[in-house]
């Protein structure tokens, strides 16, 4: 099983950036997306804030303000940059500001902020682009924390569901994939956002950060968040059954429910003083 959401690419994994019909994708059910998703460690939110010089926060690919909220709800002003109007409209409702656009060719007009973040998002923007311009935005001192979530179902859940998905979605790209990714694949990921900040030199050197955590799901917690992964926001209703009935029948299999092993991880650094 990959990672939540918005970690998975429509074409090679090399270029997920390029994958815009994906990454543009999960907005066809804004309300379920933002009920169903989990939210980020509170550590990992109080260490980025105790970290920055300012309250003001950018959030990279806001979605519908799920990471946002929490930095609000910390004392943080968050504006919001999301390339899909629903989702940005379905945030602007839950009371975040939030500006329509890719962040690679989004206006600051001049704005810059002490943090931006970037939530299950980071691998939709241009690798090269957007840290130079995370570094534009970003006062001296200020911190680009880039985070997400790998998720570990159980063997008895992660193979049904690739089984499921390999006969809907017999053409889909994302079949090549093992019904569970190791950690390392992932942290592997982080480190070349770090390698790509580096690159900048504009950023001190950056610090891979690591949050693990438990969730429960019943059945049906489980079958509302799986529609709005990567690889089933596309599928047609039928082949979207057939995937969701395999994968009920399995944790039923389980009496109804089971635990989610989560590891959250995140690279981060801070913008370099300016001469």
């Amino acid at each position: 099983m990959p990672t939540l959401p918005r970690e998975q690419p429509e074409t090679s994994p090399a270029q997920p950036h390029q994958a815009r019909r994906m990454a543009e994708s999960f907005g066809a059910d804004a309300r379920r997306y933002d009920q169903a998703r989990p939210g980020y460690p509170d550590a990992l939110v109080t260490r980025i804030i105790a970290s920055i010089p300012g309250p003001d926060v950018l959030d990279v690919g806001c979605g519908t303000g799920i990471a946002a909220r929490q930095f609000q709800a910390a004392g943080c002003t968050v504006l919001g940059v999301e390339p899909d109007a629903r989702m940005a409209d379905f945030a602007r409702a839950r009371g975040l500001q939030v500006e329509v656009g890719a962040f690679e060719g989004w206006r600051s007009a001049g704005r810059t902020f002490d943090a931006v973040i970037a939530a299950q998002s980071w691998h939709w923007v241009d690798p090269v682009a957007g840290p130079m311009k995370a570094a534009d935005v970003l006062r001296p001192g200020g911190r680009l924390a880039i985070f997400g979530h790998v998720y570990e179902p159980p063997t008895e859940v992660a193979e049904p569901f690739a089984a499921a998905y390999r006969r809907a979605a017999p053409d889909s790209p994302l079949n090549v994939q093992p019904a569970r990714r190791p950690l390392d694949l992932y942290q592997a990921a982080y480190a070349n956002f770090a390698d790509k900040i580096r690159e900048t030199g504009q950023f001190n050197d950056p610090e891979q950060w690591r949050f693990d955590w438990e969730q429960s799901y019943t059945r049906d917690q489980w079958l509302d968040l799986l529609p709005t992964t990567g690889g089933l926001t596309q599928l047609p209703p039928d082949q979207l059954a057939e995937v969701l009935n395999a994968v009920g029948d399995a944790i039923d299999s389980l009496g109804g429910r089971f635990t989610m092993n989560y590891t959250t991880l995140a690279t981060t650094a801070v913008r370099a003083a300016t001469s």
